[in-house]
């Protein structure tokens, strides 16, 4: 198993000169887990963001290593997975294609990919339409979707985003199945206010005490 570790250090992010969060540090190693709770709006979705190299900090340091080499930032994004509604589909592929067009950029190693993109639909309830193009799905659909992209680089670190988003109960046991796995494989990062989703994490971070 992969040694992984995750260091924040006192990272901020401010906009239009409103402070999102203030020197926020974390330390994360291998099969733990950290919920970040919060109000709405108040930055949990940013510090995501940030954490993923989706956007910059203003300050601080993000760093993520794996068996002591450091990754570097032009390589982060294939050890990590995003799970969230904001993170954009092509509509005018089918649910296959697109996955087949993420994990060319995602994954290394090719042999299994035809494997591994069946056993993603089939995961979260799509391979019967796996042929259908993206914009005849429905919101739900479309987050199962997300969430085989998410995890089909078998990520060190994954990022999940108000996981319950246009999700059945169907659909949240997929989420609360493939968060247990990672949990097994590497780090888990969880934004969310769902008193059942933050009993998933072992550590909490109220993004309210990072405002000063």
């Amino acid at each position: 198993m992969d040694k992984i570790r995750l260091q924040c250090t006192d990272i901020s992010k401010r906009y239009s000169g409103k402070v999102i969060f203030n020197n926020v540090s974390i330390d994360l190693y291998g099969n733990s887990s950290l919920v970040i709770t919060g109000k709405n709006g108040s930055g949990k979705s940013t510090l995501l963001k940030v954490i993923s190299h989706l956007i910059r900090p203003d300050k601080g340091k993000i760093r993520l290593e794996i068996n002591s080499c450091v990754i570097a930032v032009e390589k982060f994004y294939s050890h990590i997975g995003l799970f969230a509604p904001y993170l954009n589909l092509y509509d005018e592929l089918t649910a296959s294609e697109n996955l087949d067009f993420f994990y060319d950029l995602k994954v290394e190693t090719k042999s299994e990919k035809k494997d591994k993109i069946k056993s993603l639909l089939e995961k979260v309830g799509l391979y019967n339409r796996k042929d259908d193009l993206v914009r005849n799905y429905s919101s739900g659909m479309r987050q199962r979707l997300k969430l085989a992209y998410s995890v089909m680089n078998s990520p060190a670190l994954l990022l999940m985003d108000e996981p319950r988003t246009n999700l059945d109960e169907q659909g949240i046991s997929v989420v609360y199945e493939l968060a247990e796995e990672q949990k097994k494989r590497g780090i888990l990062i969880l934004a969310t206010n769902e008193k059942e989703d933050t009993e998933l994490c072992s550590s909490r971070l109220c993004i309210e005490d990072f405002k000063k």
